[in-house]
């Protein structure tokens, strides 16, 4: 009997990880997607103005913002050598905009396609620096989507030096009771 009860409560456990992950990453996509229609609608000199903050401006934010998503992702689905979008990148506004709302729907299917149990599996990788790391997948999707929200933040303060007042509310709170 307690074999058969181990069995149910890991199934439990893996079906409520999932069914966060998906919350998540619904949220990160809304989230994203309120952000980036209000900067559409900015004058452009706006979207890369200087400003200090953890990157200089906007555009340099968003492009952080994707090459996190990408490179997490790329890690995921274990490329032999990542890439950083932003290396390449020599666009608009609207094209990183697209990079990153595509990339947070990645993210949305696949948690959606995934079998509950994936998100225990145990992903070795390197860093940047070439550190060598091991964590769960749950974990590294869960850092993920709190790193865009961290860097939401940023742009929230940068907005508000530009002198914008009507940012949107994004708060995973706010999210939940709209749904």
């Amino acid at each position: 009997m307690f074999f058969v009860n181990s069995i149910i409560e890991q199934k439990r456990k893996y079906t409520r990880m999932k069914k966060l992950l998906t919350q998540y990453s619904a949220y990160n996509l809304w989230a994203n997607q309120q952000f980036l229609d209000l900067i559409a609608k900015l004058p452009e000199e706006l979207h890369t103005q200087e400003i200090i903050s953890s990157f200089p401006g906007l555009v340099a934010t968003l492009l952080h913002i994707r090459d996190a998503e990408s490179i997490w992702w790329q890690r995921i689905k274990l490329a032999e050598i990542i890439e950083r979008p932003s290396e390449k990148f020599c666009g608009s506004l609207a094209e990183v905009s697209k990079g990153i709302l595509n990339q947070s729907r990645h993210w949305h299917d696949w948690i959606l396609q995934s079998p509950d149990h994936m998100f225990d599996h145990e992903l070795i990788y390197y860093t940047s620096k070439k550190e060598r790391f091991k964590q769960s997948i749950g974990e590294i999707l869960l850092h993920v989507f709190n790193h865009s929200t961290y860097h939401r933040g940023h742009l929230v303060t940068i907005l508000r030096q530009l002198g914008i007042s009507n940012i949107p509310v994004t708060d995973f709170a706010y999210w939940a009771r709209k749904k």
